[in-house]
């Protein structure tokens, strides 16, 4: 009898934002294929027996291809085994989960997600940033930093002034981000607010604009930048965390 392949979204890096039925995951999982953003606070939660793998992919580098990830999925669900396809956010956001879906009920492997925080909704609420506002944004665009190849970044019908725009994994093009922008319409004052590491000890947020942004420094990979109104709202608070011991406390007593 086949196993089961759960696809289990970590979050933006707080491991307290982690869920609970991903908690659960990681706790009965055979067998754990982790992104390589995936911190290690949340990968020790996973069970001591339980095998790992690293199957990331960071910064246009890959040890990893799409169709192996799935050929792993598959091979260890066959054995029978509970396997956890862990990624960084949420798996339905810029995770590639369609191509694991459609590579899962091609094998008529049984599945299921576990939806998480995605970066987007983690870096904006680090930030105090509302991403939509009812007198400043109605609306609420996605975009990806990097593109399949021969994929259209054609963004301009997007762009709306009552719009808030998340590009997220901008890279540190930051020049060419701002000029694209610029072309689409957007006035060069429209606030901005790089989110880097978002939700974790390390974070960083630089607040500047659409005009400026070609000349702020690019901060540590990962990174979610917000474009819009309501952009002007991010600080750099970002609530106290549990340390390390009380969070594991906290978990075993779950």
């Amino acid at each position: 009898m086949n196993g089961k392949v759960y696809l289990v979204g970590a979050g933006p890096g707080d491991p307290e934002l982690l869920t609970l039925k991903a908690l659960r995951a990681l706790r009965e999982a055979d067998v754990v294929l982790h992104d390589e953003l995936v911190g290690h606070e949340i990968l020790s939660l996973i069970a001591a027996t339980a095998g790992t793998h690293n199957v990331g992919k960071r910064c246009g580098q890959q040890r990893i291809t799409q169709d192996e990830i799935n050929a792993l999925m598959v091979n260890h669900a066959v054995k029978g085994l509970t396997v956890v396809r862990l990624k960084a956010g949420d798996p339905l956001i810029f995770g590639r989960a369609g191509e694991e879906i459609e590579a899962l009920r091609r094998a008529q492997i049984a599945f299921e997600i576990v939806p998480g925080i995605t970066a987007a909704l983690g870096a904006a609420a680090a930030a105090q940033v509302p991403l939509t506002h009812r007198h400043l944004a109605s609306r609420v665009v996605f975009l990806p930093g990097h593109r399949a190849v021969g994929a259209s970044h054609d963004s301009q019908p997007l762009i709306a002034r009552d719009t808030t725009l998340v590009l997220y994994m901008p890279g540190d093009d930051y020049g060419g981000i701002s000029r694209r922008l610029r072309a689409t319409g957007l006035d060069a004052m429209t606030p901005c607010a790089v989110i880097s590491q978002a939700t974790t000890v390390t974070q960083q947020i630089q607040e500047t604009t659409v005009g400026q942004l070609m000349e702020a420094a690019p901060l540590p990979a990962p990174c979610v930048l917000i474009i819009g109104a309501v952009a002007r709202f991010a600080t750099q608070a970002l609530s106290p965390r549990l340390a390390t011991g009380e969070l594991a406390n906290c978990w075993a007593q779950l």
